[in-house]
């Protein structure tokens, strides 16, 4: 692929998933990850309260049985080798499990100090960056505070360009599927860059950015998205109420040395 795939000469670029990250990840210098629902949102809510997240990839539902018992032992052996507690899926959690990717359950559970936060999606594209690349951890929440950031450090230019990426969710055949709230999350980074005199955009970005500045209730796209609306009927209905609780927090999760996000 030539040039034109990074998204080169632009300052603020964008994308979507792991394919989409590792292909940007080459020229960034820095990585946003944007995954509203849910790995993003709860990362934002885990490091407010001072836990530091390891992100570790946990396959979907288009892979076998097998396959995704085998990454779940992997995951708690991880979990174990890091001195860290493991977060389960949202309906395994018990007493003494209490941790999940619901961001209700984070701000309910006790405090740890490290905690193993599998994901099918967020966590993968915070794996793509190479070392030495900064990865930030961007949801509804935190918008301005990453915005902040970013341009506080100079990124979002063509010599320091941001690639923002949208995690997007799995289809049953396991191909991505572009995600709503991704895509408005996202816009809302772009957005608020772009008025702190970050770019110039891409044609990419300028659409996510469009998007975002086009929605007039953005929570209420969020909850009737397709994503919204299957962690609704799932019974986590507050997990997408945190999710769209736009600029509460000042927090801006950054994946550091030993790959954890903590407060940058």
């Amino acid at each position: 692929m030539g040039d034109w795939a990074a998204q080169s000469g632009s300052g603020i670029r964008f994308e979507w998933g792991p394919a989409g990250a590792g292909r940007l990840a080459a020229e960034a210098a820095c990585l946003v990850v944007v995954d509203v629902l849910s790995f993003t949102t709860a990362v934002s809510v885990a490091v407010r309260q001072g836990t530091r997240v390891l992100p570790f990839w946990l396959p979907d539902g288009s892979v076998t049985e097998a396959e995704r018992s085998a990454a779940e032992k992997a995951a708690a052996v991880y979990a174990r080798q890091s001195g860290a507690r493991l977060a389960v899926g949202r309906r395994a959690v018990t007493p003494d499990s209490p941790w999940s990717l619901s961001p209700a359950h984070l701000r309910a559970a006790p405090f740890v100090v490290r905690l193993v936060l599998p994901s099918p999606n967020g966590a993968t594209i915070a794996a793509a960056a190479p070392p030495g690349v900064p990865v930030v951890a961007a949801c509804l929440r935190n918008i301005t505070a990453v915005s902040g950031w970013l341009t506080a450090r100079g990124y979002g230019t063509p010599a320091s360009p941001v690639a923002v990426i949208a995690s997007g969710e799995r289809w049953p055949d396991g191909s991505l599927r572009p995600a709503l709230e991704d895509l408005l999350g996202a816009g809302a980074l772009i957005s608020d860059l772009h008025s702190q005199g970050a770019g110039q955009l891409s044609a990419e970005a300028a659409a996510a950015k469009a998007s975002y500045e086009g929605t007039a209730d953005l929570a209420h796209a969020v909850a009737t998205s397709a994503s919204g609306r299957e962690l609704v009927a799932m019974g986590f209905t507050e997990d997408v109420a945190i999710a769209t609780e736009e600029d509460v927090c000042t927090v801006v999760p950054v994946r550091d040395r030993d790959g954890a996000f903590a407060c940058g």
